[in-house]
């Protein structure tokens, strides 16, 4: 089991991060709002992330209409994520994790000799603020729009 699977139907770990223009984003503020889908990634415009964020791009007007608030996270600093963001026309927030801190509350990180990496996770996180779906790896987005139809409205 990793350390992340414990965390499903339990309330997620809040948390304050700038995204890439310098915004505050904090968890708390969507609750009894709107659904967060967060997406775990290691690198900016490396090609799994890059397949990962622009199929929600993609699907940017799925998500919306179910007020999903989508974000990707890692520890690259504001100027690669606007980079990545712009290069990509992404539609998603990239959430600046410098100390991989929030990665570890989610349990996405793993140890690579002696340093932290982040492994892909996407966790889907319901307006009251529960995980209720979450997934290693690259989830194709047909499966987290499924688990975003599940959602309570």
């Amino acid at each position: 089991m990793s350390n992340i699977e414990p965390l499903l139907n339990n309330p997620a770990p809040d948390f304050t991060l700038l995204d890439h223009e310098g915004n505050s984003v904090s968890l708390k503020s969507f609750r009894g709002k709107n659904p967060v889908l967060l997406i775990f990634y290691p690198g900016d415009d490396t090609p799994g992330c890059t397949t990962q964020l622009c199929a929600i791009r993609d699907d940017w007007d799925e998500f919306k209409k179910y007020n999903v608030m989508a974000f990707g996270i890692n520890h690259a600093d504001a100027n690669s994520h606007t980079k990545f963001w712009q290069h990509r026309s992404l539609k998603t927030p990239l959430l600046v994790d410098a100390d991989k801190k929030v990665s570890e509350l989610y349990g996405a990180t793993k140890k690579f000799f002696k340093v932290s990496i982040i492994k892909r996770s996407v966790v889907l996180i319901d307006k009251e603020g529960t995980i209720r779906y979450l997934k290693r790896g690259l989830p194709p987005d047909s499966e987290i729009l499924a688990a975003v139809r599940q959602l309570p409205a």
